[in-house]
């Protein structure tokens, strides 16, 4: 059954009118016809069946026959903040993959190392949106504007917070650490790490600092190792 993002879906209606973009890539691309079913997922937890009551491309009129609300709602609240990587592609994948495991919220954090300064976050939603499709997920993760990486550690957070980096020092796991059902938020460096005043700083402000493991991972890499671990520990 084919699927389309619809945020401004409105649950008590009966009835949703695609947009002229979304009404052509139905009836013209994928040539669906009257009285054919299709899903809409509208961001925030809400899976709609709805059956093409009139197949125009330019206006398509859909009914709404069934509504799911938190559709498939996880247990948990994920937000990384991870530095841009210098390859926008990388980062890029990273949101593709993350979405289809499981994370609610991003963050790109711009450190002292960081040799990406500006993010063009309309791509990057895209990419989010094409990735929620294709997985069936209900809910949107939120990508945030860049923000600099002192602003974000000071923000206040109800979460769990975790600072991953390389150094050698004193680090923890995320399994050792972590409390089921929570909310965390879990900082991932730049290419060349976060810079050791930075590490002490997030310390200061009380974010616990764990290891990923014995390799040394891209960013990319890393915010994707965090990410499914969370999701697995959380099972």
């Amino acid at each position: 059954m084919q699927l389309f993002y619809t945020p401004d879906i409105v649950p008590a209606n009966s009835h949703y009118f695609l947009n002229e973009e979304e009404s052509k890539h139905c009836i013209r691309v994928l040539r669906l016809e009257k009285g054919n079913e299709v899903q809409l997922i509208d961001g925030k937890g809400g899976l709609y069946t709805a059956v093409i009551q009139d197949a125009h491309p330019k206006r398509t009129i859909l009914q709404i026959i069934s509504t799911i609300a938190a559709f498939n709602k996880r247990n948990h609240y994920l937000h990384i903040a991870m530095a841009p990587t210098k390859n926008i592609e990388r980062m890029e994948w990273f949101l593709e993959k993350a979405t289809e495991i499981g994370i609610d919220e991003i963050t790109p954090i711009i450190c002292q190392r960081s040799e990406r300064k500006e993010v063009k976050t309309d791509r990057l939603n895209k990419i989010i949106t094409a990735a929620i499709k294709q997985s069936i997920k209900a809910y949107h993760p939120v990508l945030n504007e860049p923000v600099s990486y002192k602003q974000f550690i000071s923000k206040s957070f109800d979460s769990q917070k975790f600072i991953a980096h390389c150094e050698n020092t004193e680090k923890t796991s995320l399994k050792a650490e972590l409390i089921s059902n929570g909310n965390y938020v879990i900082l991932i460096g730049p290419e060349g790490d976060f810079a050791p005043d930075e590490i002490n700083d997030a310390i200061q402000n009380n974010f616990k600092a764990i290891t990923l493991g014995y390799s040394r991972l891209r960013t990319e890499t890393a915010a994707l190792e965090a990410c499914f671990e969370v999701n697995f520990l959380n099972r």
